[in-house]
C-alpha cells in the first residue's frame, strides 16, 4: 500500500510538489545563513573591523566542520529518498541509525584534533596578531557545539527526505528564532562580546538537534531510530560516503581555498582585505543557501523518482529547478553590483572596510548568474547516485579553477586579481557542468525510451 507522500511523489505536478519541498528548504538553509549572518553583524557593529577579520579567519574551520554534516547527511538522505523509491524501509531505517553513529565518532575525533592544534591552524589559515584572539575565543566554543551542529543538519536532511518538508523547516526555525534572541543577550546584556555570540550558537543548535531527533522516535514517522541498527554496517556506511562524498569534498575544498584566499588577501591587502572576503562571503552565502535549500527540496523528488523508474519526472524536475536556481543567483547578482556598499554597512561602519567590500564584490559577483545552473546540477548527480560526476563538479568550482586563478591573477592586478579569480572560476565550472549534464540527459533519455509501460504509468 503506498502513502499519500509516496503519491505525491509519483503523480502531482512538479511546479507544486518543487515547492511543497523546496520552500522548506530553502528556510531551513536560510535559517543556516542566519546562525552565522547575524552574528557576524552584532560582533562587526560592537567589536569592530578587526573582529570582522578575525571571524572571517574561521571559515574553513566552520566549513570543516560542516562538511563532517554533509559527508554523512546529504549522502544517507539521498540513499533514503532512494530506498523508500524501491519501498525498502528496512535499509532507510538502517541508513538512519548507521548515520546517528558515523556523525559521532567522526565529530569527536575531529573536535578533539583541532582542539589540541588549533593555534597553529588559525596562523596557517591567515591569522595575524591582532585577529587570532577573536578567531581563537569564538572557536573554543563553537567547537564544542559542533556535534548538536552536525546531528541537527544530518537528521533534518533525513527528516526531509523521508516526507516531512515542513517539520524540517519548523525545526530549523526554532534554532533560528533562539539563536536570533539570544545573541544580542549575550553581547548586549552580559557583555560577552564574541564568546556570547558562539555560546548563543551553540545553544540555538542543541535545542534544534533535540527537536529533529525526537522525531525519529515517533510512531507516526515513515521511518525510526531503533536501537537495533545504531551500529556500524560496511556496507551501508560506504553507500552513505560514496554519495556524500560529493558535498563533503566541495566543502573541504571550500575550507583549503578559503585559507589560501586569506593568506593570499593577508599578502596583497592586510587584514582588513581579509576582512573584506569575509563580508563577501556573508553576502554570497545567502544568495547561495537559497540554491542549495532548492537542491535539498528537490533531492527526495528526484531521488524517489529515479528510484522507483519515473524518468521523465526526473528530468522535469531537473529543469524546473535549472530555472528557478537561474532566476535567484541573476537576482543576487543585480543586487551585488547595484547596493554592495549598503549590503557591507550592516556589517561594518569602518570606511576602509567598506571601500574594500564594495570593490570585491562587484568583481565577485560577475558570474553568479551561473552560479545556480552549476550548483543544481552537482546536486543532480548527487541525488542519482553518481558521486563522481558530482565531486568533479563540486571540486571545478572550488578547487581545479580557483585555485590557480588566486594564484597567478594577483600577479597582474594584486588584490583585485584575487576578486577577479572568483567569477572566472564559476564561468568554467559552469561550462564543465554544462557539458557532464548534457551526456546524462542523453543517457536519461535512453533509459526511459527503454522503459515506456513505467514511464507512462506514472505520466
Amino acid at each position: 500500500m503506498q502513502t499519500t507522500k509516496e503519491l505525491d511523489f509519483q503523480t502531482k505536478k512538479i511546479s507544486k510538489l518543487v515547492w511543497d519541498y523546496a520552500l522548506p528548504g530553502i528556510v531551513g538553509t536560510m535559517v543556516t545563513v542566519l546562525y552565522n549572518v547575524v552574528g557576524r553583524i552584532f560582533i562587526g557593529q560592537v567589536e569592530g573591523a578587526l573582529a570582522i577579520s578575525g571571524l572571517a579567519i574561521t571559515f574553513p574551520v566552520m566549513n570543516l566542520t560542516s562538511s563532517l554534516g554533509m559527508l554523512v547527511g546529504a549522502g544517507a538522505a539521498a540513499r533514503i529518498s532512494i530506498s523508500l523509491g524501491k519501498r525498502d524501509k528496512q535499509t532507510a531505517e538502517q541508513i538512519l541509525g548507521n548515520s546517528l553513529l558515523l556523525t559521532v565518532i567522526l565529530n569527536l575525533v575531529f573536535i578533539t584534533l583541532f582542539y589540541i592544534y588549533l593555534e597553529p591552524i588559525l596562523m596557517a589559515f591567515g591569522a595575524s596578531e591582532l585577529t587570532y584572539p577573536y578567531a581563537r575565543d569564538y572557536l573554543q566554543i563553537v567547537l564544542l557545539g559542533n556535534l548538536f551542529v552536525s546531528l541537527c543538519y544530518n537528521f533534518n536532511a533525513m527528516m526531509r527526505s523521508s516526507g516531512y518538508p515542513k517539520k524540517a523547516m519548523y525545526t530549523m526555525l526554532i534554532g533560528a528564532v533562539l539563536n536570533i534572541i539570544l545573541s544580542p543577550i549575550f553581547l548586549f546584556v552580559f557583555d560577552l562580546g564574541i564568546k556570547g555570540v558562539a555560546w548563543a550558537t551553540v545553544i540555538s543548535m542543541f535545542i534544534g538537534m533535540l527537536f529533529v531527533m525526537h522525531h525519529f522516535t515517533l510512531k507516526s514517522s515513515v521511518i525510526r531510530l531503533r536501537w537495533k541498527n545504531v551500529r556500524l554496517n560496511k556496507k551501508i556506511i560506504l553507500s552513505i560516503i560514496s554519495i556524500g562524498l560529493s558535498p563533503f569534498s566541495m566543502q573541504v575544498a571550500a575550507s583549503g581555498v578559503a585559507v589560501l584566499m586569506n593568506t593570499s588577501l593577508l599578502h596583497y591587502g592586510g587584514d582588513l582585505a581579509v576582512g573584506a572576503y569575509g563580508i563577501i562571503n556573508s553576502i554570497l552565502m545567502i544568495v547561495l543557501m537559497v540554491v542549495l535549500g532548492l537542491n535539498q527540496g528537490t533531492q527526495p523528488i528526484i531521488g524517489y523518482n529515479y528510484g522507483a523508474g519515473n524518468y521523465s519526472r526526473v528530468r522535469e524536475t531537473l529543469f524546473y529547478s535549472l530555472k528557478v536556481a537561474t532566476i535567484f543567483t541573476t537576482t543576487g547578482f543585480i543586487i551585488g553590483v547595484l547596493f554592495p556598499r549598503l549590503l557591507a554597512s550592516a556589517f561594518t561602519t569602518d570606511v576602509e572596510l567598506l571601500n574594500i567590500t564594495e570593490t570585491g564584490a562587484r568583481i565577485a559577483v560577475t558570474a553568479l548568474p551561473l552560479v545556480g545552473f552549476q550548483i543544481v546540477s552537482s546536486s543532480f548527480f548527487q541525488s542519482i547516485g553518481f558521486a563522481a560526476k558530482s565531486i568533479i563538479q563540486s571540486l571545478s568550482r572550488q578547487l581545479i579553477f580557483l585555485v590557480p586563478g588566486i594564484i597567478i591573477l594577483p600577479r597582474l592586478w594584486e588584490l583585485n586579481g584575487l576578486w577577479i579569480a572568483m567569477p572566472v572560476s564559476d564561468t568554467l565550472a559552469a561550462l564543465l557542468s554544462l557539458y557532464l549534464l548534457v551526456i546524462q540527459l542523453r543517457h536519461l533519455k535512453k533509459m526511459e525510451d527503454d522503459n515506456p509501460k513505467n514511464v507512462a504509468l506514472h505520466e
